[in-house]
């Protein structure tokens, strides 16, 4: 006998909000070997996939209604509560040369994205563009910033799944690799002729101001979900009334505001409230299950040619990253966990730095917390790029 399928649109929330919840309680609670190769919200996005492919719900006007608004309504919040920990002034901190590795970090995975799509465009769907801009976003800030440019390019929900299968699968093995090398770090810094006496004490000072965060409570939390709504709500006011084009859509102009809004306000009294990245991250796992649930698996067709992508953009930014170690003399550390901070966000950059030293962690969280800021911009400059290359 076959069930029912859901129509209306509580339901179908409650049916997202429940896999969801599981999956990420499953991944912190337990030991699953499943999580030490796929991130929950890759398994997030391929449990609600399938089960939209097997017909679970309708799309019914309840279920479009709900899905319309919530992804709309959430992605400007989650993008604002993102940036709440991205401090402008702790980051300048950082020091030139840190900085420097980083921003070398950023533009040889965007050189790698446009040296792959130059040669294998034509290989691509027209609109493959499109999720390869989305994917820059994630490797020059994390998902958040990802799901931004989806929806500010009007991506199609089925597309991001390939984003996610790069994002997963080609993105492990570098974190593999990266995490092989750290025993070789004194050899690679002879080799350039790195300086590396100013990092431990950078990575002192952070460890201490981290410390000074308040602890999370009920206030708090109330307190910075209504910051978060009320900056969606006047975000969208806003790009209303903004003029558009054919990229520069009104979906664009909210994510530019929240964005820019998450950068002012993590310099003032509201970003020492603890609970925003754990906020964000529950708008964050829900819009992805949102997009999945309007995906299909008959529709990844191309999967196994996006992987091979994936690779050869790693390969131009190592490459690329190499060649200015050499030349600037930079050490092992700063250039993976720059990398790391940018292909693998603020997850996987604090485990490559703890691999050297704990008391370098909070560089990794901070470095991490400025591919926040420029995934979103860098991601759409090259989705431009990209888009001149397939017309």
């Amino acid at each position: 006998m076959e069930l029912p399928m859901i129509t209306d649109g509580f339901s179908y929330l409650a049916v997202l909000m429940a896999i969801s919840a599981f999956i990420v309680f499953a991944e912190q609670k337990t030991k699953a070997k499943l999580f030490e190769y796929l991130p929950a919200i890759v398994i997030i996005y391929f449990v609600v996939m399938l089960l939209s492919t097997v017909g679970l719900w309708q799309k019914s006007e309840s279920v479009t209604a709900t899905y319309k608004t919530l992804k709309s309504d959430l992605l400007p919040a989650m993008i604002f509560l993102m940036l709440l920990n991205a401090d402008m002034r702790e980051i300048v901190k950082l020091g030139k040369k840190m900085l420097l590795t980083f921003l070398l970090a950023s533009t040889s995975i965007a050189i790698g994205f446009i040296g792959m799509f130059t040669l294998f465009h034509s290989s691509f769907a027209p609109n493959a563009w499109k999720a390869f801009a989305a994917l820059t976003g994630s490797w020059m800030g994390g998902t958040g910033n990802m799901v931004a440019i989806q929806g500010a390019l009007d991506l199609p929900d089925a597309a991001l799944g390939y984003t996610l299968l790069i994002d997963s699968i080609d993105y492990a093995i570098w974190v593999m690799i990266l995490l092989a090398l750290v025993p070789f770090a004194k050899r690679f810094n002879a080799w350039s002729k790195a300086d590396t006496s100013v990092i431990d004490k950078v990575g002192e000072r952070l460890a201490l101001k981290d410390a000074a965060r308040s602890p999370m409570d009920f206030a708090s939390l109330f307190l910075l979900l209504g910051s978060a709504l009320l900056v969606s709500a006047l975000s969208q006011y806003m790009a209303a009334l903004l003029p558009t084009t054919d990229f520069l859509t009104k979906t664009t102009w909210v994510v530019i505001i929240a964005t820019l809004a998450g950068m002012f306000f993590a310099m003032t009294p509201l970003a020492k409230r603890s609970g925003a990245s754990e906020l964000a991250n529950i708008m964050l796992y829900l819009i992805v299950a949102l997009i999945a649930s309007r995906a299909n698996f008959a529709e990844l067709t191309e999967a196994p040619l996006y992987i091979l992508a994936g690779f050869v953009i790693i390969a131009i930014h190592a490459a690329i990253m190499i060649l200015f170690a050499k030349l600037f003399r930079l050490d092992l550390f700063s250039l993976g966990v720059a990398s790391l901070a940018n292909i693998g966000g603020v997850a996987s950059a604090p485990i490559l730095a703890s691999a050297y030293s704990k008391a370098l962690i909070p560089i990794g969280v901070l470095m991490a917390m400025m591919g926040y800021i420029l995934g979103t911009f860098g991601g759409l400059m090259v989705g431009k790029i990209l888009e001149m290359i397939a017309a």
